[in-house]
């Protein structure tokens, strides 16, 4: 699920990313799970939003 702003965010990524790394942090996620909406783009048996979180750098 795209993340329309910061505070949708997963605690994890709320509580330790400053505000700036928030907006990348999900601008990223949310291209990465457009990206990989395809199974067959995917590497592995990962979910797409695994998948987002991961090219996102989840901390």
């Amino acid at each position: 699920m795209p993340y329309n702003n910061n505070k949708d965010l997963p605690n994890s990524v709320k509580n330790h990313l400053p505000s700036h790394a928030k907006d990348v942090y999900r601008e990223a996620f949310n291209h990465a799970f457009e990206q990989y909406k395809d199974a067959d783009k995917r590497r592995g048996n990962d979910s797409r939003e695994t998948v987002a979180h991961k090219v996102a750098g989840r901390p």
